[in-house]
């Protein structure tokens, strides 16, 4: 039986290198590419995948929200994130959005064929070194502060990081400038950061806005 993937990454080189390296494969096709988190939810809606194939840091919908919603949307589909992110809070947050696999793009190679594999199988695939990952983000007590977040906080962050004031951000969000004071300064106290580098690091990291 032929597995059907989605690939979903807003790096055209990096998609393409992938797609070939699956389409050499006889067992599995590649059904349909999408460049953001929003184009890969209405991919997988209409082609309905047995896997998916998803960056995190990607524009408008992010993969981890992606994933969520593809997970609800078209359970029938196995998601895994293949991601330039490396932090055991990002994994976990990742697996509690739905995600079967998760591995590196640095060592991906044969890897994601194999997680495509395993995931179309139903089972699970963590990519080289995510296991000791998680084991050291156990051990050490940590745990994945974004998933606390709420989706307006989300946006909040999304928007104060990119770059847009007070005013700008409230109007994106029908909000008022001292509603977007008040989320700022609970998020920074609620993620436990002092500054804004520290929050736009934080953003990047845990796939919230792809900006570098």
């Amino acid at each position: 039986m032929v597995i059907t993937v989605l690939l979903a990454d807003d790096h055209g080189v990096l998609r393409d290198g992938v797609r070939r390296l699956l389409e050499a494969n006889n067992d599995i096709r590649v059904a349909a590419v999408a460049n953001n988190g929003c184009e890969a939810l209405e991919k997988a809606t209409e082609v309905r995948p047995a896997v998916t194939l998803l960056d995190i840091s990607m524009p408008g919908l992010s993969g981890i929200e992606a994933t969520r919603a593809i997970v609800a949307t078209v359970p029938g589909t196995a998601v895994v994130i293949l991601s330039m992110h490396s932090s055991a809070e990002l994994v976990q947050e990742a697996l509690r959005a739905g995600a079967r696999g998760y591995l590196l793009k640095e060592s991906a190679g044969e890897e994601v064929v194999k997680a495509v594999r395993a995931a179309a199988a139903g089972r699970r695939f963590l990519g080289a070194g995510i296991t000791d990952l998680l084991i050291e983000g156990c051990i050490h007590g940590r745990v994945a502060t974004a998933a606390h977040l709420t989706a307006r906080e989300r946006d909040v962050l999304r928007l104060v990081v990119e770059g847009n004031s007070n005013i700008e951000s409230a109007a994106a969000l029908g909000l008022s400038p001292r509603s977007v004071e008040t989320y700022r300064l609970r998020l920074m106290q609620k993620l436990g950061l002092s500054d804004l580098p520290s929050l736009v690091k934080f953003a990047i990291r845990h796939g919230i806005t792809t900006l570098e």
